[in-house]
């Protein structure tokens, strides 16, 4: 949806205590974490009309966005 924050704790809440783990011992899973939300930030901005930029570039941070959340689902799975 438009104009909302994707955080992984919303995202995913039944993973919410192995998150907060993983972002303290994992440094690997912080980083992507901490690229994650950058992502969700940046996305967050444009929708709101807070920053402009063309559709096809919105439409990559998103498409990377995904793929990080992949990443860090996979992560926190075998966690």
């Amino acid at each position: 949806m438009l104009g909302e924050h994707h955080h992984l704790a919303t995202e995913f809440p039944e993973y919410k205590e192995q998150i907060h783990k993983l972002k303290a011992d994992d440094a690997h899973f912080s980083k992507l974490h901490d690229e994650y939300n950058a992502l969700d930030d940046e996305i967050y901005r444009i929708e709101e009309g807070i920053e402009t930029t063309a559709d096809d570039y919105l439409e990559t941070l998103k498409k990377k966005r995904l793929a990080l959340k992949d990443e860090l689902l996979t992560i926190i799975k075998q966690a």
